[in-house]
């Protein structure tokens, strides 16, 4: 699950209308609609989508800047790839050693020549891509509740538990049990939503972490998963995904298509999340029961050192990581991008996923925070190629095991 958009899972997704739009809209934004992810074929791997051989990594022209950012990220995911399970079935854990052995003593003076080095590209399906992108929002909040600061930001309850109900048979029992808990009469039963926590089901049990000042914002920051509260004396406050109650997640922006609330008529709203968020400030009370319609809620932790984590459990960097489907990609792989957009070409490392970001070529570029981080990532849709850096050696090993002849593409 991505920790910067979690919930992952947990992008803020506006089904049939986005692909994966999880950001806060800048103060005065541009009126654009959210994207629109492409149809993805239903395969489950890289491997059933077929891989072949790209052109050389020479090809690419990297420009020192560009690479030396992305080694810098690749070496962050050098522990997790060296550890983690790669269940896009394209590596093994041992096919990056000699690679992430070089990035340690490697100078960033000369990065491209790294890429050069140790990697070979490959293409997934026809690589075709679709990118999207994703920020760190910053809204205002506090560390203790004060007058216009009232919203709690909740760390993980301890009486949120994983357990099958006692009405579930023992055959129907795979996989993880579902999230809920332990009411007073010792019956497990769902976890408190959306309506009821906002009603004060936990308030008074010591989780809040820190407070918020605009209920609006907060929404948004939980379906991002994460961000900064900055308080009123400047302190910058970040906090991270930490867990989520189990209930099931649904896109306010679907529910205001449905209701016909989008269009250019009078009354009706621009289909994106400017429009979203000016519905729910023009009609707060029915604004609020549209949030609740969302029965998910997220719980935070604060984050003390670098950040913000994605995935792999290490920061994602602007303008170098970016999030992938895991069965397509193998987290901690670099990603080279040639869109119609470009500000987001060049080379990426795949250090998180996301709720939407799902089927092979589909991404999610991260921007950072502030207000142009806003301004790219919500503008963010670009379509074109895509090319997953593989340690030399892979694709050649890949086309054994297959039996298929190798295919070099241009």
């Amino acid at each position: 699950m991505r920790q910067v958009i979690a919930h992952t899972l947990l992008a803020f997704c506006v089904v049939a209308l986005a692909g994966c739009a999880a950001i806060l809209p800048p103060a005065n934004p541009p009126q654009t609609a959210v994207p629109t992810a492409p149809a993805m074929p239903a395969v489950e791997s890289a491997a059933m989508a077929g891989v072949v051989r790209g052109p050389s990594v020479g090809a690419l022209n990297l420009s020192l800047d560009d690479a030396g950012t992305a080694l810098a990220s690749f070496l962050d995911s050098c522990p997790e790839l060296l550890s983690r399970t790669d269940i896009s079935g394209l590596t093994h854990q041992r096919d990056w050693q000699v690679a992430c052995d070089a990035a340690l003593r490697w100078p960033a003076s000369d990065a491209p020549q790294f890429f050069l080095t140790h990697f070979e590209t490959a293409r997934v399906g026809d690589g075709a891509a679709f990118a999207t992108g994703y920020f760190e929002p910053e809204i205002a909040g506090c560390r203790t509740r004060q007058p216009e600061c009232e919203v709690p930001v909740y760390g993980v309850p301890d009486d949120l538990v994983r357990a099958w109900p006692a009405d579930t048979p023992i055959a129907e029992r795979e996989g993880r049990a579902p999230l809920g808990r332990y009411n007073s009469a010792g019956e497990f039963v769902l976890y408190h939503d959306r309506a009821a926590i906002e009603g004060g089901a936990l308030a008074g049990r010591g989780l809040e972490i820190a407070w918020a000042a605009d209920p609006i914002e907060m929404f948004f920051l939980q379906i991002q998963g994460s961000g900064r509260l900055r308080t009123p004396d400047g302190e910058i406050i970040r906090i991270g995904y930490a867990g989520q109650n189990g209930r099931e997640y649904v896109s306010i922006g679907s529910v205001m298509r449905e209701r016909g609330l989008f269009g250019d008529e009078a009354g009706q709203y621009a289909p994106s999340m400017q429009g979203i968020v000016q519905y729910l400030r023009d009609y707060p009370a029915e604004g609020r029961e549209l949030m609740r319609l969302n029965k998910s809620w997220i719980f935070f932790r604060e984050l003390k050192g670098d950040g913000p984590l994605g995935a792999l459990g290490v920061p994602v960097r602007r303008e170098s990581s970016v999030a992938a489907d895991p069965r397509f990609v193998p987290l901690g792989a670099p990603v080279w991008l040639d869109l119609d957009r470009a500000v987001a070409d060049g080379l990426w490392i795949a250090q998180d996923t996301g709720g939407a970001i799902k089927g092979a070529n589909r991404f999610d570029t991260f921007w950072g925070a502030g207000e142009d981080a806003r301004t790219i990532a919500g503008g963010m849709s670009g379509r074109g190629d895509a090319l997953i850096l593989l340690p030399k050696g892979t694709v050649a090993r890949l086309d054994a095991a297959s039996g298929v002849a190798e295919q070099v593409q241009p």
